[in-house]
């Protein structure tokens, strides 16, 4: 929970995020501006979580990639020039990065997420991690549950797009509209309508790790009903990881067709494995997800965004714990897995 006891906005402070203030009060906007956020891997994904934390007005963001920036990148990135190709992704977005709010210090850190000890990572309010194997992602989520620290991380390739979210045991004030009938009269029995009243209520929700999640029991009756719905996003993302976690990289616009089939192929696996219906991850969602694509990072990015000003605010509920895009049915929607 991070604590703003101690911190006071400035006039400029106030000026500037004035209309923030109004939307969600000025207790949340000062948690906001006593955050420390992390955002690993400056792709497009990155580079609009960035944007959005940085515009919130949190204290500070270190920008952490070991990449270089190459000219694919330049169709969803867009805090690094052009000029900058062969740079390091972070160092080249930087500046672009400080435009965005000169009142947020920005950094960045340019080494390998594996040659970091675990202390870089707990020293963060929250954990944006991005571009990531399944390993790597679990390593740094343990590491910040182990000091109750907040980690989100999430994904575009092509079209298709997810992110996870384990706030620990997060506590959270929710604003909700009440309709309380209006009495009067003498004796005060006479309705005469509705008052409609807000209140604030404390509310709290309690999340799993990453681990929990991606290796949800399939077997179990309350999550096969959920084959019924027909939405086979959360498969894709697995798919998807597996293919990184074997390759090394994600798949390749230069290699559609090799990489195509080695997808495929690994659906039928995880189909088989899972014993789910054939057929029920159908090939159009994995012959478009190579590259990202500014839509679908902007959509990602934006959730995520929002999901850390409302973690670090304090402020309305949070997704718990995944959230999914459907490049084909072209919808977004949040489903809980692992409890």
């Amino acid at each position: 929970m991070v604590e703003n006891n101690e911190i006071e906005l400035s006039e400029a402070e106030a000026e500037q995020y004035d209309r923030q203030i109004r939307l969600w009060g000025l207790d949340s906007q000062k948690r906001l501006r006593a955050s420390k956020v992390l955002i690993i891997g400056l792709s497009g994904l990155g580079a609009e979580t960035a944007k959005n934390v940085i515009l919130s007005g949190v204290k500070s963001v270190c920008l952490q990639d070991n990449e270089v920036l190459k000219e694919i990148d330049l169709y969803s990135q867009f805090l690094a020039p052009p000029d900058k190709i062969g740079e390091n992704r972070a160092e080249a977005s930087l500046q672009r990065a400080k435009a965005l709010n000169p009142m947020v210090d920005i950094t960045t850190e340019t080494k390998a997420v594996d040659s970091l000890p675990d202390s870089f990572f707990t020293s963060f309010d929250i954990v944006c991690a991005t571009g990531l194997k399944q390993e790597q992602l679990e390593r740094i989520n343990n590491i910040c549950r182990d000091k109750n620290k907040k980690f989100l991380c999430g994904d575009v390739w092509g079209m298709f797009g997810y992110m996870f979210a384990d706030l620990v045991d997060h506590q959270y004030s929710e604003e909700i509209v009440q309709h309380r009938p209006v009495k009067r009269g003498p004796d005060d029995t006479e309705k005469s309508g509705a008052a409609t009243v807000s209140i604030t209520v404390k509310r709290r929700a309690i999340y799993v790790p990453l681990q929990n999640a991606l290796s949800a029991d399939w077997s179990k009756p309350e999550l096969r009903s959920r084959l019924r719905r027909g939405d086979p996003s959360y498969f894709v993302m697995k798919v998807l990881l597996r293919f990184r976690d074997e390759y090394n990289r994600n798949p390749d616009p230069a290699k559609r067709k090799a990489d195509t089939e080695v997808l495929l192929r690994m659906r039928d696996e995880l189909v088989k494995e899972l014993s789910l219906p054939v057929g029920f991850i159908s090939d159009a969602l994995l012959t478009d997800v190579f590259g990202i694509l500014s839509g679908a990072a902007a959509v990602v990015g934006g959730v995520i965004g929002q999901e850390v000003v409302k973690a670090m605010s304090q402020r309305e509920p949070p997704h718990n714990n995944m959230f999914f895009f459907n490049p084909v049915k072209c919808v977004g929607f949040v489903e809980l897995y692992g409890q």
